[in-house]
């Protein structure tokens, strides 16, 4: 991948970034985002969490990949690479009870100009994915996206510290044994539908040296 020097730094505001410079200066920045900051993540942390207001740190940084143009002549495509990490409070399904929840987001970007030129691309491409970039870009928005879509289809503990008085019953446990065979089939189903995704980390270092790999765009 063409690219210049990485330049480290923060920036000066990560709500309206000059996303195609970044990409095409090879920029670097990191910083750490708080729950508060995230409106609707902080909608997701029950009230009696011990700590509503947990930090996520995140590091993000621009490329360019020569790629042919509708002309028939290469030009460079911008990329965006992130990565989040840290963990939120949510409310356990099975016992109802808060638990600490990490995350950890390994995500890379093509760039595009236009939401015209986003919905062109086959929607079978696990490696990149798509966003129509700007010049003031919200990254801190981009960055709870990212997280919303992390979010567990069933939140619950490993092991539950207690089981919750409303999935216990009175008649020889079976309604708290059809209630846990539910939650875990609805866990069960959520995870088949969603297949791991593949780690576009090592997609974007093989942009790097300039071998797109099975990229189809």
């Amino acid at each position: 991948m063409t690219q210049h020097p990485g330049k480290p730094a923060g920036l000066s505001d990560p709500h309206e970034l000059d996303l195609f410079e970044f990409a095409r200066s090879g920029r670097q920045a990191a910083g750490v985002v708080r729950v508060s900051q995230l409106p609707r993540m902080l909608n997701e942390v029950p009230a009696e969490a011990p700590d509503r207001d947990t930090a996520f740190t995140w590091q993000a940084e621009g490329a360019t990949q020569p790629e042919l143009q509708d002309d028939g002549t290469e030009g460079p495509q911008p990329y965006l690479r992130m990565a989040i990490h840290g963990a939120a409070w949510l409310e356990c399904q099975r016992c109802m009870t808060p638990y600490s929840q990490a995350f950890n987001v390994d995500a890379t970007y093509r760039i595009v100009n236009t939401e015209a030129e986003a919905e062109e691309f086959p929607l079978d491409e696990d490696e990149v994915e798509v966003i129509v970039g700007s010049r003031q870009f919200d990254l801190i928005d981009l960055i709870e996206e990212e997280l919303l879509l992390s979010l567990p289809l069933v939140p619950k503990h490993e092991v539950c510290p207690e089981v919750h008085e409303s999935l216990v019953s009175g008649a020889a446990g079976t309604e708290s044994e059809f209630d846990e065979a539910a939650l875990d089939e609805a866990d069960g189903a959520g995870e088949a539908a969603e297949p791991e995704r593949p780690n576009p980390f090592a997609a974007l270092e093989s942009l790097k040296r300039g071998k797109p790999g099975d990229k189809k765009h």
